[in-house]
């Protein structure tokens, strides 16, 4: 567990980047630090691994002041992803990896064998392990920079703002790879971000700063979105907070009409999409009883006939949802 005790910063001066955060970091799970620009969630991560000294206060990993290890192997302790990945440019993908195994005592052959297989872990072909940083996307690269904080199996990652830097769909499959890595590995991360959807999506915890270095509010997700502690956290969160909370309940218990005859389907029975006069509209994609009520509700919203379409594990349709029973079910689920 990483803790911040009455933890305080101000630079010379005068300058409050944090003030009094007290703040638990439960082990084994992600939370993310998130506010505005300012707010002293880069400071807070940066003061975990001594990158940044306390004015006053302290923070702990385990139990044991940070402030009385010795800098050098209490980062080795720790991984830290940042913007941009930060590899070094003139070391292949491979030597990046396998930099810090090698600082720990790993022949060169051990770390480069460990990190060809932790490429292949965060989703990256091993073809790319001789080329160096700039041959790389940015995605590729900011793959690279998860790996190589994972060399050393650390049981902390630090990442600030690890996903910022890349396009839309990419940041997508980070955020699909990040969880499912954390799920396999379950490290105690702490991430900061100024994106409140990737903190609802990734955090188990969330910790909202407000300018000035104070914490607003700390929950779960759901917490947050239900229950915001203030005017500011729910602006923060945004208007749309009932929307997302549909995030967190799966559409298993959904029901379901059958399958319409205007719903065009394959020889497998999988959609083709819907048939109009003279042409056929695409169904605007489908959902399975794993997937969210968010879904659901976007996919109806967005559907040309105002229906979703369930499909089972072979991706046959097995029932349709209408617009109007989703607002029933959702209805019947607030009274409940």
């Amino acid at each position: 567990m990483i803790t911040f005790d009455d933890v305080v910063k101000v630079y010379p001066g005068g300058g409050t980047a944090v003030d009094h955060v007290s703040l638990e970091l439960p082990t084994g799970r992600t939370t993310v630090l998130v506010g505005p620009s300012g707010c002293g969630k880069t400071t807070s991560l940066r003061m975990i691994n001594r990158l940044i000294s306390p004015t006053s206060g302290r923070v702990l990993i385990d139990g044991q002041d940070v402030a009385q290890q010795d800098e050098a192997l209490l980062r080795r302790g720790i991984g830290y992803v940042i913007q941009h990945a930060g590899l070094f440019p003139h070391r292949t993908v491979l030597d990046n990896v396998a930099t810090v195994p090698v600082l720990v005592g790993k022949t060169r052959r051990e770390a480069r064998a460990a990190a060809l297989g932790l490429l292949e872990r965060v989703g990256l072909d091993p073809a790319l392990a001789k080329r160096y940083p700039a041959q790389l996307s940015g995605g590729q690269q900011q793959r690279v920079g998860v790996a190589r904080a994972l060399a050393a199996d650390p049981p902390i990652m630090l990442m600030d703002e690890p996903f910022s830097a890349v396009d839309p769909v990419v940041r997508e499959g980070l955020h699909r790879e990040f969880l499912r890595l954390q799920q396999d590995l379950g490290k105690t991360i702490a991430m900061v971000t100024h994106d409140i959807d990737e903190a609802i999506k990734l955090g188990d915890v969330v910790a909202i700063f407000r300018q000035g270095g104070t914490l607003a509010q700390v929950g779960t997700p759901q917490e947050l979105l239900a229950d915001p502690a203030d005017g500011f956290v729910a602006e923060f969160v945004g208007r749309d907070r009932g929307l997302r909370s549909l995030s967190f309940d799966t559409a298993a218990d959904l029901p379901v009409k059958p399958v319409p005859d205007d719903l065009e389907l394959d020889g497998a029975g999988r959609p083709v999409g819907w048939r109009k006069t003279n042409e056929t509209v695409p169904t605007g994609g489908t959902f399975t009883k794993t997937d969210s009520l968010r879904l659901v509700t976007d996919l109806a919203i967005l559907s040309p006939v105002g229906i979703a379409v369930r499909v089972g594990e072979d991706g046959a349709a097995d029932g349709v949802v209408r617009h109007r029973d989703l607002v029933d079910h959702l209805e019947a689920r607030r009274s409940s």
